[in-house]
């Protein structure tokens, strides 16, 4: 358990909110943070002029005394601390976390579709177990539940006449779960019943949340994430998109929440969705027209099933179709909304919010030098490790003329085409009069335009080598502005953060393009005759006293200088490492969760794949090994048995003529000298024996 207790403020109420670290809770628990307890009570206007006269009556900082302090429990021991959670539980047993609760003014218990499955259980038992204790309570307590809108996906038009009427507040009563929530609705049964026996003591509420946005995105982020990306020429709509889907923004529904805890109104079921009947295809749309392609797709209801990123309660939810209104709230709350008439309405905002909450900020990078220093090398691995967009001059204008015909030949661009054609028309014109090159004016437009372009302004880029005089960098990102004038937001947001000075000597310079491969060099102006003019003409542009460096050293970017001295591609390495050092981290997408564990998981079965070929490889080389020494073994033993009896066969041939003398001269000799051995019995019959051999030896 991870606690940073502090001494609780006078007038402070104390609010319990489970897994305080998930997307809802998180951002409920930050708004109560930073609100004062009653400030709902206080109409809007009255409460900017109290502001403003204490503000002018007392500039000292005040302290305030009547927060909220908030504690929780979390699903995920991390070593980030939320600066706004007093105190957060891991690990409870049921034992201490009703000792925590019961210390606790406000309950907050969220089992939206966002939570996990045993929450609702947790819910439960919390509920019962303060109810079954609300005598021994030492003031009053106040138990939320946050639900979820899809307790009323199976209902029954509230007018059978007109299905469009839209449910209020007053139908729950009537309501009826989609077949996946019957527990969140059995639960908000219990809550509103447990509610009723001593309100003075403890006080029950259910919030039915709409589908949640903003602040980083949770049920919308397949949506967000796929125009951000870019990869898709079009967004999917799975259906034909004509399903109307509550939502609420997950600020207003902690403003909803604020609200129940000052007012404790008479109703104990309140709806928090927002003021708009946005229908799927409306609501993809927009994130696709803000922050993507602009081109949807209308797929089949069945492809959402294969998207590994949304669970089963993630596609119910998206899939809804119900006409709802939160009638209680606007007549009874003082609520100051964040996005009261929908996603929408207010896209430009919320995907701002998106971008800044999940770390997506473009990089835009500017590399600038000579030529054949090597800036497209440096500029495709700085790409690479950024996720950024490679931008050259030639490549660029290429892409828009192909664009531009495809455009026309498809009809793509319908009310467009005319002026598509004509402006097609002009650059050929253009390219025919100048052998083949644009004037600058052709340039800038087709290079802000690409700039301008939603990957470019999602991702960020890397400029190559462009723009080369100072003129030209001020039509591309001023216009006929000066840079110290600038205010246009949009051309602001086309402007390096960064730039980068590539440079070498000429002699490195020209022998490094004379070691070039033709094939390179070929349809370049790499070749010794062109290249040394090429070269003298950008020394001589930036000897001046406008240069490109000057004008972005005019808008206060100064740029890093870094110096080519070898062909090694270390000495490359070294330049991209440093340019990562200046600019940061990525500020790209990161992997979520899922991808992360995929990834892992991928690695695991790759590396468990290579162990276990390394074992069947040792195995077949011990076994080969045990084979060869079988063989070897065997042979040996072959050869051993033919030594033995190659030397038998020899000592039976040279014993031979050793036993035909022993039998014809000795034998005989011997046996009769044995048997006058017997007969006689000398003393010492051994020196009788060989007495009688010697006299008797024939060859003696």
């Amino acid at each position: 358990m991870a606690d940073k207790t502090e001494e609780r403020p006078p007038n402070s109420i104390r609010a319990f909110i489970n897994n305080v670290d998930n997307y809802t809770t998180k951002n409920i628990a930050k708004v109560l943070d930073s609100c004062v307890v009653g400030a709902s009570l206080v109409d809007f206007g009255e409460a900017v002029e109290e502001e403003e006269e204490d503000r002018l009556q007392d500039e000292q900082p005040k302290i305030k005394d009547a927060t909220f302090q908030i504690v929780g429990t979390v699903s995920s021991q991390t070593e980030e601390k939320c600066s706004f959670i007093s105190e957060e539980y891991s690990h409870l047993k049921r034992e201490e976390l009703f000792h925590h609760l019961m210390k606790c003014d406000v309950i907050i218990y969220d089992i939206n579709v966002t939570q996990h499955a045993d929450q609702i259980a947790e819910a439960q038992w919390a509920v019962s177990a303060l109810h079954k204790e609300m005598d021994t309570f030492s003031g009053h307590k106040m138990f939320i539940l946050v639900s979820t809108v899809m307790t009323w996906a199976m209902s029954k038009p509230a007018d059978k006449d007109d299905p469009e009427i839209p449910f209020t507040d007053e139908h729950y009563r009537k309501r009826k779960a989609h077949p996946n929530f019957h527990d969140h609705i059995e639960l908000e049964k219990l809550v509103v019943k447990l509610g009723k026996t001593k309100s003075s003591l403890f006080s029950t509420y259910v919030v039915a949340s709409g589908l949640q946005y903003g602040m980083g995105e949770y049920m919308f982020h397949l949506f967000f994430k796929t125009s951000w990306v870019g990869e898709v020429s079009e967004v999917p709509i799975f259906g034909d998109g004509s399903n109307i889907i509550p939502t609420i923004h997950i600020n207003d529904l902690a403003g909803i929440i604020q609200n129940v805890i000052d007012h404790k109104p008479k109703s104990q079921y309140v709806v928090a969705v927002d003021d708009s009947k946005n229908t799927m295809e409306d609501i993809i749309k927009a994130i696709t027209l803000v922050l993507g392609p602009g081109k949807t797709q209308n797929v089949s209801k069945e492809e959402i099933y294969l998207i590994r990123e949304l669970t089963q309660t993630n596609i119910d939810s998206l899939l809804v179709n119900l006409r709802i209104e939160a009638l209680y709230l606007k007549e009874n709350f003082n609520i100051q909304w964040v996005s009261e008439y929908g996603m929408v309405e207010n896209i430009e905002q919320i995907t701002e919010e998106y971008k800044q909450t999940r770390g997506l900020l473009p990089l835009r990078i500017c590399i600038l030098g000579p030529p054949a220093v090597g800036k497209s090398t440096i500029a495709e691995r700085i790409c690479k490790h950024y996720k950024l967009h490679h931008i050259k001059l030639k490549e660029t204008i290429t892409e828009t003329l192909d664009n531009l015909e495809s455009c026309i030949q498809t009809e793509d661009m319908e009310n467009d085409e005319g002026e598509a054609q004509e402006f097609l028309d002009t650059l050929k014109e253009n390219m025919n009069e100048n052998e083949g090159r644009l004037d600058d004016q052709y340039v800038i437009r087709i290079m802000r335009d690409k700039l301008r372009t939603k990957p470019c302004m999602n991702q960020g880029f890397v400029l190559d080598g462009f723009p080369k005089t100072y003129e030209l960098a001020k039509q591309l990102f001023t216009g006929d502005e000066e840079p110290e004038d600038l205010q246009s937001k949009h051309e602001k947001k086309i402007i390096p953060e960064f730039v980068f000075s590539v440079d070498a000597t000429d002699d490195f310079l020209k022998k490094r393009v004379l070691n070039l491969p033709e094939t390179v060099v070929e349809g370049t102006y790499y070749t010794p005759e062109q290249f040394p003019s090429h070269l003298a003409r950008f020394r001589e542009r930036n000897v001046e006293d406008q240069t490109v460096l000057n004008f972005f050293e005019d808008l206060e970017i100064h740029a890093e200088h870094l110096e080519i001295t070898s062909n090694d591609d270390n000495e490359y390495l070294l330049v991209t490492e440093k340019i990562c050092k200046k600019v940061g981290k990525p500020k790209n997408y990161r992997p979520i969760s899922e991808e992360v564990e995929e990834e892992e998981r991928r690695q695991a079965e790759q590396q468990l794949k290579k162990q276990a070929a390394q074992r069947a490889e040792a195995e077949r080389r011990e076994e080969e090994e045990a084979q060869q020494r079988d063989q070897r073994w065997g042979e040996w033993n072959q050869n051993l048995e033919e030594v033995r009896r190659q030397e038998h066969d020899l000592l039976e041939s040279q014993s031979g003529p050793f036993r035909n003398y022993l039998m014809r001269d000795v034998m005989p000799t011997l046996t009769q000298g044995l048997i006058e051995c017997c007969t006689i019995r000398p003393d010492d019959p051994i020196d009788f024996l060989a007495e009688y051999l010697l006299k008797n030896n024939p060859e003696a």
